[in-house]
């Protein structure tokens, strides 16, 4: 006969926010868990995507985000939840990305890389910004209109045209140095953004900053630092963006 013990519950509980990433990423897990401090737990949630970088394909994830939400346990209670694709929240619309996010999970904040990206402008009062990112021409044109209906000025615009997602992540560092550098001199910009959360930019953009001098923000370095900010912790990483005074301008 197996003998019951009794139990206590702990009532401590950290901080937990939630990732929506997309089925082909492998980058961004890797970017937050390097980025989180120990008090806040990750929970992370995929999405099925297709393999090409397509505006249909982008649209069709709508379809699936509710239900990969509902996939986090049951219960939990997030500082902040988003929706990991830059992309993708360009084309579903920061409104509709929300809806979706809240739709099946209590959240007290919700984020995704194009909001965070607004934010970031906003507290380092970016006016003009020039992107470099993976994807094809009309996925590209989609994200700058979306962005310039915001309000930035996006004078250039980069792109290294990869048709397949999971080429996305094996793009090299080299590649992405002189994509940005060239973009620096082409126009005149305040800040850079290199987009897309499976391009592997962390480690990039305090080497890029001294090349350029200019801001250079990514996609995963933006999302962390809304959601440790609306998880009320103090953001910590690299870049200028990070050493910023806490929770400035958080909000967008």
């Amino acid at each position: 006969m197996n003998e019951v013990f009794p139990f206590a519950l702990d009532p401590e509980r950290r901080p937990q926010i939630g990732l929506v990433v997309l089925k082909s990423d492998e980058t961004i897990e890797r970017d937050f868990r390097d980025l989180l401090p120990r008090e806040i737990e990750l929970l992370v949630t995929r999405v099925p995507a297709g393999d090409e970088l397509t505006l249909e394909n982008l649209t069709e994830i709508r379809n699936h985000l509710s239900q990969a939400v509902s996939l986090f346990p049951t219960g939990v209670d997030f500082a902040s939840l988003a929706y990991a694709c830059t992309s993708g929240s360009a084309t579903l619309g920061i409104g509709q990305v929300e809806r979706l996010l809240r739709a099946t999970a209590t959240t007290r904040a919700v984020s995704n890389p194009l909001s965070a990206l607004l934010a970031a402008c906003k507290a380092l009062r970016v006016r003009r910004l020039g992107i470099l990112s993976p994807y094809s021409q009309p996925v590209s044109d989609k994200l700058a209109s979306c962005l310039e209906g915001y309000g930035l000025q996006v004078p250039v615009c980069g792109s290294f045209a990869v048709p397949h997602e999971a080429m996305v992540v094996r793009i090299d560092a080299g590649s992405i140095l002189f994509g940005a550098a060239a973009l620096a001199r082409k126009a005149r910009v305040d800040a850079l953004f290199l987009s897309c959360t499976n391009l592997r930019t962390l480690g990039l953009l305090e080497r890029i900053e001294a090349q350029v001098g200019l801001p250079v923000l990514s996609s995963n370095q933006v999302l962390a630092w809304h959601m440790m900010q609306q998880a009320g912790v103090v953001p910590q990483g690299p870049g200028r963006l990070f050493a910023l005074s806490p929770f400035a301008e958080a909000s967008a």
